[in-house]
């Protein structure tokens, strides 16, 4: 009875914490510690003095005294605090934090482009500048978000890429020195031993890997999760061909392109909910770009929500098995074709139409190894921007609606538009307004699930305007304010409730 009474005190502790700031306190963070509270995975690390290793607050090891602990923002503040990570919880495993304020979704949004190599690429401007904002305002809101500098983050990104890599994978270490993001075996080398204290090998062989011969990823998320509804909602609107999935598993074809170079292969995500995971396995062609392949798998399933704050905020009736999750895109020009084409039809109407389209402009998928089902590769920008609208007509498409993909194609091609997570919203909205074609429940729904935008709103949507018992726009705007700022969890969990109404 005692031990109880000291839990619910700990977890009492940790929901007011969770209610009030971002980061808690560190006695806040020692109780969620204590408590080995889910909610708090991936909000904060706790670096142990003595051992000079950080750990997530799930972890299972014994749990160290409270004047040992040092509580940090991200792992790679606790990095350069002098930590290490835990080769037991694994901080590369935890999940992200979503962020609502524009702030924290700024910061977040460049932690993204820096995942995706932008940093390398061109430096803090660079990714300022894909941001709209200066080198200035980015650095001083990501210290404050993530405790450290971008450059700082970065290199952390890649040194727990390369863990996670030969923890996971039979990848050589040279292969795996590239993937990270190094420019040579020396320097990679040279930086882990200085961080980790130890050779990659010898961290291969400490950590006790048994690497597969596939490339195998382990992606955390916070619990509760729906996984039959996701799945059940994802299967209704796949791309056959394109897209196979069943009761227990999500398996996709790929092609992305990175410069000249153009990697096509596949990939298989398995949820694991006794262990809060989900498991993701590539085809070998992806090593390259294995960080943004598993960034996009993450913004697909809604992997960094935190579904305590989303059921608070909405009038949904809870459930044990959690809110219905923002379900994103892999590819954000798939999703708008997706969006276009079903304006006005019926979700079995829409996906016949995707499937005829990717099948007459993908390329065949070539991979013996693939899962079964796989054919096709989805069309990128690139190709369709030089189709003839006639061409796309001919599939059952309407000329009006054929030209309107294929003017979204160019602005894609050219850079000036981008269909990609966190992007700033309403620039991008005006963007998309200024396509014929495309009105605002298309925009609205391309924002909410190639943005992953939680406050996009469809309120023309005739299931929306049903469900709230309204007539207008405007109505169903007024009546649904109370959602902000969670307005799309509440329209996506209305529509997995309908399946075959909307797209």
């Amino acid at each position: 009875m005692a031990q109880d009474h000291v839990r619910k005190r700990r977890v009492s502790a940790c929901r007011q914490a969770h209610n009030t700031t971002v980061l808690p306190d560190p006695d806040a963070c020692y109780n969620a510690l204590l408590a080995h509270d889910t909610r708090f995975d991936g909000r904060f690390f706790v670096g142990v003095r003595t051992t000079r290793v950080y750990c997530r607050p799930v972890c299972r090891v014994r749990v160290p005294k409270r004047e040992n602990c040092r509580f940090f923002e991200s792992a790679a503040a606790a990095e350069l605090g002098g930590f290490r990570p835990c080769l037991r919880c694994r901080p590369e495993l935890a999940p992200g934090r979503a962020g609502i304020d524009s702030s924290s979704r700024l910061a977040r949004a460049a932690a993204l482009l820096i995942e995706g190599g932008e940093l390398d690429r061109g430096g803090v401007e660079a990714v300022a500048a894909r941001l709209g904002t200066s080198s200035r305002h980015l650095r001083r809101i990501f210290g404050t978000e993530f405790g450290v500098t971008p450059v700082e983050y970065a290199q952390t990104q890649r040194l727990l890429l390369a863990k996670r890599l030969l923890t996971d994978s039979a990848l050589p270490a040279t292969e795996i020195a590239y993937a990270a993001g190094f420019r040579s075996l020396r320097r990679f080398n040279a930086v882990f031993r200085e961080r980790y204290r130890l050779s990659p090998s010898e961290l291969r062989a400490k950590a006790g890997a048994q690497p597969a011969a596939a490339l195998r990823f382990r992606l955390a998320y916070r619990p509760p999760y729906d996984w039959p509804r996701v799945l059940a909602f994802l299967a209704a609107r796949r791309i056959v061909g394109v897209e196979m999935i069943d009761d227990r598993r999500y398996c996709r074809s790929v092609e992305l392109h990175q410069g000249e170079r153009v990697l096509r292969g596949w990939l298989m995500a398995t949820p694991q909910p006794e262990r809060a995971l989900l498991e993701v396995d590539l085809s070998p062609s992806l090593a390259p770009a294995i960080p943004l392949v598993l960034q996009r798998v993450r913004h697909l399933f809604d992997l960094d929500c935190e579904p305590d704050e989303v059921m608070r905020g909405l009038p949904i009736e809870p459930s044990p098995a959690g809110p219905m999750r923002l379900i994103g895109a892999f590819d954000g020009f798939e999703l708008a074709v997706r969006g276009v084409l079903g304006q006005q039809v019926t979700v079995k109407a829409a996906h016949t139409l995707a499937a005829r389209f990717a099948a007459a402009f993908g390329q065949p998928l070539d991979d013996a190894a693939a899962p079964a089902g796989l054919t096709h590769l989805f069309p990128p920008p690139q190709v369709i921007a030089g189709v003839d609208p006639s061409a796309i007509a001919a599939l059952g498409i309407t000329r009006r609606r054929a030209q309107t993909l294929q003017l979204l194609a160019q602005r894609l091609t050219e850079g000036a538009l981008r269909l990609e997570p966190r992007q700033p919203v309403e620039a991008v909205l005006a963007q998309l307004a200024e396509i014929p074609g495309i009105g605002d429940w298309t925009a609205q729904y391309i924002a909410m699930r190639a943005l992953c935008w939680p406050d996009a709103f469809p309120a023309g949507d005739l299931a929306v305007l049903r469900t709230l018992n309204v007539k207008t726009v405007a109505q169903a705007r007024d009546k649904a304010r109370p959602w902000q700022p969670w307005r799309a969890y509440a329209v996506i969990d209305l529509w997995s409730r309908l399946p075959g109404v909307v797209t």
